[in-house]
C-alpha cells in the first residue's frame, strides 16, 4: 500500500509542475502602461537583430526572441499610417500576424518602421527600451527564393540535400528538387533567365542514374546528358553558357574553415536552347587558362568571366604546389546575338594589379552594378574567410583606363559570397557566414541609386530560434518571380527516366577531357 502512494506521488509531482506551468502562460498578460515604464537608454538585446535595416515592403514577418531577463515582454510596431501592432509574450519571442504586417508595410512603403520593446521585472515593473528603426523600402524584392539547402559535413544524404523555394513574403518553403526522389544524389547548380522560370536549368548528379541538367524551357522539361557547371543565361533566352570544371576538394590541417578546393582544369562551354546543342567557343576554352563563373551584361552585348593562367600539367597531384598562387582576373568578351559572333576579351580588372583573387561576378538586371567577390586565391570565395563583396559601376566613366570598384558596405569578418540580384536590381541575396563561422546563412540587403548596399537583413523564419539548431547550409540562391510550373517528383521522374538529350561536346574542345560520370561511381565534390 505504502508502495502504491509513493508511485502516485512521484507522478502527482510533475503533474502539479506542468498544471502550474500552464496556468503562468495561459493567464492574460498584463498591459504596457508606457506613461509608467522606466526608460533604459539602450535598445532591447534581440535575436535575429534586425534594427537599423532597410526592409522589403512584402518580406515575411521580422520575428525576434528579446534577450532581456523579465517575466513577461511586448513589441510595439507602429508606422505613420494605419493600426500599430502589438506582440505581448511571457518568454520573449515575439511572433508578428502576417496579415497585419503585410497591412502595415504595404501602407508605409518608403516611411520609418518604429519598434518599441517593453520588458517586466519580477515586481511587475515595465523597461523601456530605446526605439528601433527600420526603413521600408518603396520597392518590392522578388516573391520567390531558390537557394540550394545541404549538410554541412557534405555527407550524401537523400533528405539532406535540395533545391527548395521559399515564398518571401511568407515562411511557406517548398521543394524544386531533392536529392530524396533519387539515390545518393546531389543537385545544384540552378540558373534562371532574367528572374523567371520561363527558363531554367538545374544540374542533377547520382552514382545510380548518372549526371544529368534538366532542362524547364517555356513548360517542358528535358533532361540533357550532361551536367552544366555554374551557369548564365543570355538575355534573350537562346544560350546559356557554363563552366566544365575539375574541382577536386581537399582539406587543410589547421584552421577555422579546414575545406578547400582547386581548379584542376575548366573552360566554358555554349548551351544552345533552339537545337538543344552544345557549342565550344576557342576564346572561351584556351588550353593554357582557366575560365570560370560566366555572368552576361543586362543587354547581353558582353560575357563577363573569371580567367586564370594554368599553372600545372594535366598530370598533377591534389592540390597542385602552386594552388595557392593562382588570381583569377575578371575579363569580358563582346558577343553579338543576332550574328552569334564573339569579339575580342578585354581585361576588367587585372589579378595581378590588386593582388587578390576575382570571383563569383554578378551584373544587375539593369546593366549598371557589378558585384564579385575578392580572396587571397582560388576561384571558390565561400571557403575563404578573407572574401568579401564588391561592386563596380559599368556606366561610370573610367579611371586610368579601368573600371573603378569599391567594397559594399555589408561586408563582416567571416566570408561573404553567392550573390543574386532581384528583377528591379534593387535588391541582393547573398551568403555569409557571419553568424556561425563555417554555416553560410542567406542576407537580403537595400542596395540604392547610387549602389550603396544597407544594413541586411537575415533572411526571416516563423521561429526566431531556427538557426540555433539549424545544421543545414543555405548557399547558391536566386531571386524568382512566381513559383515553378514543375518541381518535385516530376523533375525526378524525368532524371530518372532513361530517355534524354544528347548534347555532346564537340572532340575539337580546348580543355578538359571528358570524366568518368558518377555512374561509374568516382564520387565528385559537393561545393557549397
Amino acid at each position: 500500500m505504502q508502495k502504491h502512494s509513493t508511485i502516485r506521488l512521484l507522478l502527482l509531482v510533475p503533474a502539479i509542475a506542468i498544471v502550474a506551468v500552464v496556468a503562468a502562460f495561459l493567464r492574460p498578460m498584463p498591459r504596457v502602461n508606457v506613461e509608467e515604464s522606466v526608460p533604459v537608454n539602450r535598445p532591447a538585446h534581440m535575436r535575429p537583430d534586425y534594427s537599423g535595416s532597410v526592409i522589403p515592403p512584402n518580406i515575411a514577418p521580422l520575428n525576434f526572441r528579446i534577450e532581456e531577463p523579465g517575466v513577461a515582454f511586448c513589441a510595439r510596431f507602429s508606422s505613420r499610417q494605419g493600426k500599430p501592432i502589438e506582440v505581448a509574450s511571457r518568454d520573449g519571442v515575439v511572433k508578428i500576424p502576417l496579415g497585419a504586417w503585410q497591412r502595415l508595410l504595404d501602407d508605409n512603403r518608403g516611411q520609418d518602421l518604429r519598434v518599441d520593446v517593453f520588458v517586466q521585472d519580477d515586481d511587475g515593473r515595465w523597461s523601456r527600451f530605446e526605439s528601433i528603426t527600420n526603413h521600408i523600402a518603396e520597392e518590392n524584392i522578388d516573391d520567390s527564393l531558390v537557394y540550394r539547402k545541404m549538410h554541412l559535413t557534405h555527407v550524401r544524404v537523400s533528405s539532406r540535400m535540395g533545391i527548395y523555394r521559399r515564398n518571401l513574403s511568407t515562411f511557406r518553403e517548398s521543394v524544386v528538387l531533392s536529392s530524396a526522389g533519387f539515390e545518393d544524389g546531389c543537385v545544384n547548380c540552378h540558373s534562371f533567365r532574367q528572374n523567371h522560370w520561363d527558363k531554367m536549368l538545374l544540374g542533377v548528379r547520382s552514382e545510380k542514374f548518372g549526371v544529368a541538367t534538366l532542362a524547364m524551357e517555356d513548360g517542358e522539361i528535358r533532361k540533357l546528358d550532361k551536367k552544366f557547371g555554374y551557369t548564365s543565361w543570355h538575355p534573350s533566352g537562346r544560350l546559356a553558357v557554363y563552366a566544365v570544371n575539375n574541382i577536386p576538394m581537399f582539406y587543410h590541417s589547421a584552421r577555422n574553415e579546414v575545406r578547400d578546393t582547386v581548379d584542376l582544369d575548366s573552360m566554358l562551354a555554349v548551351y544552345y536552347s533552339d537545337g538543344h546543342r552544345v557549342e565550344v567557343e576557342p576564346k572561351l576554352a584556351r588550353k593554357d587558362y582557366l575560365e570560370t563563373w560566366p555572368a552576361w551584361s543586362g543587354d547581353g552585348k558582353h560575357l563577363y568571366f573569371c580567367c586564370a593562367p594554368k599553372l600545372w600539367s594535366s598530370r598533377t597531384a591534389t592540390p597542385p604546389e602552386l594552388y595557392d598562387r593562382v588570381k583569377y582576373d575578371l575579363v569580358r568578351i563582346a558577343y553579338d546575338v543576332e550574328t552569334d559572333k564573339w569579339g575580342r576579351i578585354e581585361t576588367v580588372l587585372s589579378a595581378t594589379q590588386i593582388g587578390k583573387s576575382i570571383g563569383m561576378p554578378k551584373i544587375s538586371p539593369d546593366g549598371r552594378w557589378l558585384t564579385f567577390c575578392l580572396m587571397d586565391y582560388g576561384y571558390f570565395p565561400t571557403w575563404k574567410q578573407e572574401s568579401d563583396l564588391y561592386v563596380m559601376d559599368l556606366q561610370a566613366p573610367l579611371q586610368n583606363g579601368r573600371f573603378a570598384y569599391r567594397p559594399l558596405e555589408i561586408n563582416s569578418d567571416q566570408s561573404e559570397s553567392w550573390v543574386t540580384w532581384s528583377s528591379n536590381s534593387r535588391w541582393i541575396v547573398f551568403s555569409s557566414k557571419r553568424l556561425h563561422d563555417v554555416f553560410t546563412r542567406l542576407f537580403i540587403s537595400y542596395v540604392d541609386a547610387e549602389g550603396k548596399a544597407h544594413e541586411p537583413v537575415l533572411l526571416p523564419q516563423e521561429d526566431p530560434d531556427f538557426y540555433e539548431s539549424c545544421l543545414d547550409l543555405f548557399n547558391t540562391p536566386e531571386l524568382v518571380i512566381g513559383s515553378p510550373p514543375a518541381a518535385g517528383e516530376t523533375l525526378a521522374k524525368v532524371f530518372r527516366s532513361r530517355e534524354g538529350t544528347v548534347v555532346s561536346i564537340p572532340a575539337t574542345m580546348a580543355t578538359p577531357v571528358a570524366r568518368p560520370s558518377a555512374a561509374t561511381g568516382l564520387r565528385q565534390p559537393q561545393h557549397e
